[in-house]
């Protein structure tokens, strides 16, 4: 696969009465896209608001977050299975507007009232100590907010909202589809050199047989039943791997722009052919309800990389909880069998960094590397104005919480309530110190 990223850098976005894009600003047709969203009958109200970086804004109900694509050559079209049908991606020219995204806001209470599976929305401060502890708020956002029609099951409720966002950021990046880039970036990996060694990305995601999605899904289908699955890179750029969108507002749940973006995939394409040979992506479930089926899964994740000629893997994942066991195992699967394995996690620690990082170990993870704490708390101050369908907010993740001023001051007993509240994959800068 040869896969061309052209890029349209966007700095301002402005709602008008046109489609424009010139001197990287954006201007945004608002009743077109609105009349777009409204489409969808599961959806009874919309609207689209502007936040930019440094400003008193603070966005509420955040379902998901997604950068505009659309393809201008090449097989298909982004975000297949969902905008169109099953065909193959990755290969040809996609434009993307960089430094923007497209954030679905989405008023939406559900039928599962508790548990893990309960839906979750999350925030975002553009400014403050709340902008500095997520990687979204140094961009400009068009934010699609909305409400989902009363009584609308988990399942419908994730289509509504996942088709609003996605024909949205889809509709703004066909405006590009005539001009020319600033810049291309070139993804192949044809070219390997026999001196190498080869290298791949394990990425364990997190299922739940008690709920209708898994979390990722795969050309719109879910992960849930499924075993190791090799994916190429550039079918992550184009859009093949979503989220589900009822449950992702939480600081250890990645966006669609995540994986768009992924920060371990374009780094490893960047020492590609300088030193190491990058044979692709293995989507792993985890979070096999019995040890049986974490060593299975943990079990078939390895083979299937030894299979693919892996000399070494980075292993990441996405979840929380007895997850992280099966992402253990794997660890130690790979290097059962003579591959050489890094770990990339966040840690937990607790409030004051001193509790243990990892939740399980095996002594063959003899190289971790942390992108950063999710437990320390943070006091958000109010903001001078919010953008989304929520006025009130609950900033407690328990029952019964009584819900606070959304434009207010929120304490916060971890970060998981701030969309990219966890650097879950390395995206960000970090400073180490020893102590």
């Amino acid at each position: 696969m040869h896969l061309e990223l052209a890029e349209f850098p966007v700095e301002q976005i402005r709602l008008a009465n046109r489609f424009a894009y010139r001197r990287r600003i954006l201007e945004i047709d608002e009743s077109t896209l609105v009349s777009l969203i409204l489409e969808d009958r599961r959806i009874t109200e919309a609207s689209l608001a502007v936040a930019l970086p440094g400003e008193s804004v603070r966005i509420t109900g955040i379902r998901d977050i997604v950068e505009p694509r659309c393809k201008v050559a090449g097989g298909g079209n982004v975000f297949p299975g969902i905008l169109g049908p099953v065909s193959n991606v990755g290969d040809g020219r996609t434009h993307r507007l960089s430094g923007m995204t497209v954030i679905a806001a989405a008023a939406y209470e559900g039928t599962i009232r508790a548990g893990t599976t309960v839906q979750r929305s999350a925030l975002l401060d553009m400014s403050g100590p709340g902008a500095a502890i997520s990687r979204f708020s140094q961009h400009a956002h068009l934010i699609v907010s909305f409400r989902i029609a009363p009584g609308l099951g988990e399942l419908d409720a994730h289509h509504a909202i996942q088709q609003a966002e996605l024909k949205v950021g889809h509709r703004v990046a066909e405006v590009t589809k005539s001009l020319n880039p600033e810049n291309v970036s070139v993804y192949d990996l044809n070219e390997r050199s026999p001196q190498l060694p080869t290298v791949m990305l394990i990425q364990g995601c997190i299922t739940d047989p008690q709920h209708f999605h898994s979390g990722v899904g795969y050309y719109g289908i879910s992960l849930r039943e499924s075993l190791a699955t090799f994916v190429h890179p550039n079918e992550v750029f184009d859009g093949a791997v979503t989220v589900d969108t009822t449950r992702s507002g939480r600081g250890y749940y990645p966006t669609t722009w995540d994986w768009q973006n992924h920060p371990l995939i374009l780094a490893l394409y960047e020492a590609h052919g300088k030193t190491v040979n990058f044979a692709g992506v293995i989507l792993q479930r985890i979070r096999f309800e019995t040890n049986h089926g974490k060593e299975v899964g943990a079990q078939n994740a390895a083979l299937l990389a030894k299979a693919m000629g892996a000399d070494g893997t980075l292993i990441t994942w996405i979840g929380g909880g007895n997850a992280f066991v099966d992402v253990m195992f794997t660890v130690r699967a790979c290097e059962q069998i003579g591959i050489k394995t890094t770990l990339v996690t966040y840690e937990n620690g607790g409030k004051q960094g001193t509790d243990s990082a990892v939740l399980f170990y095996v002594p063959e993870a003899d190289a971790i590397v942390s992108t950063g704490s999710l437990d320390r708390p943070v006091e958000l101050p109010a903001m001078s104005r919010t953008i989304g369908p929520y006025n009130e907010i609950k900033v407690f993740p328990f029952p019964g919480a009584a819900p606070v001023s959304a434009q207010g001051e929120l304490p916060l007993e971890a970060r998981d309530a701030i969309i990219g509240g966890a650097d879950i994959w390395g995206e960000q800068m970090w400073r180490c110190e020893e102590f």
